[in-house]
């Protein structure tokens, strides 16, 4: 089991901006979506930041390098942005998974939209999964998969028609070696484990968030008395 994330925050623009951080202490093998790690390879640490909802920087691969640098970080590792307060993080074991989610659902879309539609926020749903066997590189992927189907029918059953947001991300880090498992799909033994977990994170974590201030912008907004931008 890899350890809980440590929440920390950065100062940018005058503000104290929340964020969570693991520092594993061996490395891990991982799979994410993520801009920053994205693809198949070896992990020391996941940063999972909160972002304002206006937050349009063209470069967040650039920015999530310079939050690592800044929390003395190296070598590879995967980062995620969110525009929730990361604070509001849900975790949640299935057996000897774990995984912890922040969800945002302000900007909720259709993956195959019919229409054209707005430049997005950034809500987000970001997802951090621990499996502790070794997955090779096709179950990996089919992790990802299963976890993204177990998002799409929370956001389902919390009532919106929605597949997710258009700044999703996903990572899922396992044990580097040893016997590797071949499968991660929803009746694979992991696989089902990653969903159940993952549906659970996103139902509890979406219900939250829709009944609450959508996001961090909006929070600090409330406590100065400034209108969002949300």
């Amino acid at each position: 089991m890899i350890a809980e994330p440590v929440p920390s925050s950065r100062t940018e623009q005058g503000c104290d901006i929340p964020l969570l951080v693991w520092r594993l202490p061996e490395p891990a093998l991982a799979v994410s979506s993520a801009v920053v790690g994205g693809g198949i390879g070896p992990c020391r640490w996941v940063v999972n930041a909160t972002v304002p909802m206006s937050y349009d920087r063209d470069d967040p691969d650039v920015h999530l390098r310079e939050i690592a640098a800044g929390l003395g970080l190296t070598g590879p590792g995967v980062g995620l942005l969110t525009g929730v307060d990361v604070a509001d993080v849900v975790a949640v074991d299935d057996g000897e998974v774990r995984l912890w989610a922040t969800v945002g659902l302000s900007a909720p879309v259709q993956a195959a939209a019919t229409t054209a539609e707005p430049e997005p926020h950034a809500g987000t749903v970001n997802l951090v999964a621990w499996v502790p066997q070794q997955l090779t590189g096709g179950a990996l992927v089919n992790a990802v998969a299963t976890i993204t189907e177990a998002k799409t029918q929370a956001i389902r059953e919390l009532g919106l028609a929605a597949t997710g947001t258009a700044t999703d991300a996903v990572a899922v880090l396992c044990p580097p070696t040893g016997p590797a498992a071949s499968y991660a799909g929803p009746r694979a033994p992991w696989g089902r484990r990653l969903a159940d977990a993952a549906f659970r994170a996103v139902l509890d974590g979406g219900a939250a968030n829709l009944a609450g201030p959508p996001s961090w912008s909006d929070r600090q907004d409330r406590r100065t008395g400034r209108p969002g931008n949300g």
